[in-house]
């Protein structure tokens, strides 16, 4: 049996329409939650977590370490290598997942230390084991902690907390009878002046927050989640530094009317979306229940169907060639990519199953836009002289940009969409008439006037794929993407 249960800390964020959040007051008292449900990957992800754990060696790779917060020489990493190829090997066979009936929190005890109270529900389990789960890195530096219980086995254990760590394992001793057990601990840090970092983990600081839904998650959330993971490993990108923005916030702007991406799609839109060069995005605006239960079907021509299976087959080696020389994330990045061709495969016999055309066409377009991101990446290197510059520094030109998006998109959870940048002067890049003369103008000394700017002059779509609760939507925002340069 693993429990689970979600730690957050700090505010939550304003952007979580979608989110049934409880907030608490924390004080010296006891503060208590009902047990939480989940959104839909997190379940999904602890699995890809442990399969993923486990090298090529069988043994831990260095960032599964680090991400179940397990510390050097540990005793539990003996135990997370053995979940982890019991994983792999078994999928999820032979492991329950069951959240916590209760949480109880309390700041603090006479030493200081944090109180922690889990109601466990009843298992037949003999390795019961409990994982906590952090919704947002640690920040502000590392932290060594002990976690001390009757009902841990062994009774103290140790975690290692870093801001690449992701979830918190303990291994517990198995309830008598398999009856309702409580599992009452007390946590502390080596380092006393650490003591409000943990507080700030494990109750949130100024307050607590225990976020959960209520959907059920359907057929297609072991494709969809894959695919949510793959597209944050790929393509690597330089993390941009604006802050985090909703596209939904642009839907005030003109844009062409959603079109539902189902059964009745004809032939001409499919074609044209996979012809097209515009990047995809695959969104949910709704996490709580955006699986809760559409299943997402389309019924090609066979004419199209094949067009569909060849250019998936060359886009999977086009991309699997150049992921697999990432380093780590490549090889992680290339499991789930055949995890995903599996998932998405059309039965031997024909017609395909609609579900299965839905999900290879999804796959497709994802595919379709990290293979020309990697494209473009090559092509901003070719352009920058030795100095690292650009080329083009000195002129007008088309700047790379890219802007970070709500992390509810399945993803890409980032967009390119460039910038113009550099100087209006004479010779004038890409000018108007009316540039020109004004440029001439301003030459001749009237110094008053506005001179021409570097500016975009065309722009792309961006092809948003919106899986909602009633079906899946496909949504272009036209004049996204700046493509072109010009002085105006």
């Amino acid at each position: 049996m693993l429990c689970c249960s979600r730690l957050s800390h700090g505010r939550p964020p304003a952007h979580s329409p979608s989110l049934t959040e409880h907030t608490f007051p924390t004080t010296a008292s006891t503060v208590s939650h009902p047990a939480p449900h989940y959104a839909p990957c997190l379940v999904d992800d602890i699995f890809a977590a442990l399969r993923e754990s486990v090298g090529n060696d069988d043994e831990l790779t260095n960032s599964s370490v680090y991400q179940f917060g397990v510390c050097t020489a540990s005793a539990r990493s003996s135990v997370l290598l053995q979940l982890a190829k019991e994983t792999r090997r078994n999928h999820r066979d032979g492991l329950e997942v069951l959240p916590p009936t209760g949480v109880i929190l309390a700041e603090e005890n006479e030493r200081g230390a944090l109180l922690l109270t889990f109601d466990l529900p009843q298992s037949p389990s003999p390795n019961p084991m409990l994982l906590l789960v952090f919704e947002s890195p640690l920040t502000g530096g590392n932290l060594d902690v002990t976690f001390s219980s009757p009902s841990l086995h062994p009774n103290t254990q140790s975690v290692c907390i870093s801001e690449k760590t992701q979830y918190i394992m303990l291994t517990g001793k198995a309830s008598e009878g398999g009856v309702h057990h409580r599992w009452r601990m007390s946590i502390e840090t080596k380092k006393p002046d650490m003591n409000q970092s943990l507080r700030d983990i494990l109750i949130g600081g100024t307050e607590t927050r225990y976020t959960h839904t209520s959907s059920p998650a359907s057929s297609q959330t072991p494709f969809l989640c894959e695919l949510k993971r793959f597209l944050g490993d790929v393509p690597p990108q330089d993390p941009p530094e604006s802050p985090v923005l909703q596209l939904d916030s642009l839907d005030s702007l003109d844009s062409l009317p959603p079109l539902p991406l189902d059964l009745s799609s004809s032939d001409t839109l499919l074609a044209e979306l996979i012809n097209s060069p515009s990047p995809t995005i695959v969104s949910f605006t709704s996490r709580g229940s955006m699986f809760q239960v559409h299943l997402g079907e389309l019924a090609m021509s066979p004419a199209l169907l094949q067009e569909v299976k060849q250019r998936l087959q060359q886009t999977v080696t086009q991309v699997t060639e150049v992921i697999e020389t990432e380093g780590e994330v490549g090889c992680r990045a290339t499991k789930r990519l055949r995890r995903l061709t599996e998932l998405s495969a059309f039965p031997e016999k024909e017609p395909a199953a609609g579900v299965s055309q839905y999900r290879a066409f999804l796959l497709l377009r994802a595919l379709q836009t990290v293979a020309r991101g990697y494209e473009m990446q090559r092509s901003l290197r070719s352009t920058r002289d030795s100095t690292g510059k650009p080329v083009n520094a000195n002129t007008c030109g088309l700047k790379s940009l890219t802007v970070s998006l709500f992390k509810a998109f399945l993803g890409p959870n980032t967009a390119r969409i460039n910038n113009c940048q550099g100087p209006c002067v004479f010779p004038l890049s890409n000018p108007t008439y009316h540039a020109s003369l004004l440029n001439s103008y301003i030459e001749n000394g009237n110094v008053e006037e506005r001179a021409p700017c570097c500016v975009p002059t065309a722009y792309d779509t961006l092809v948003v794929i919106k899986v909602k609760p009633e079906g899946t939507y496909i949504c272009l925002q036209p004049n996204m993407l700046a493509s072109e340069c010009g002085c105006r």
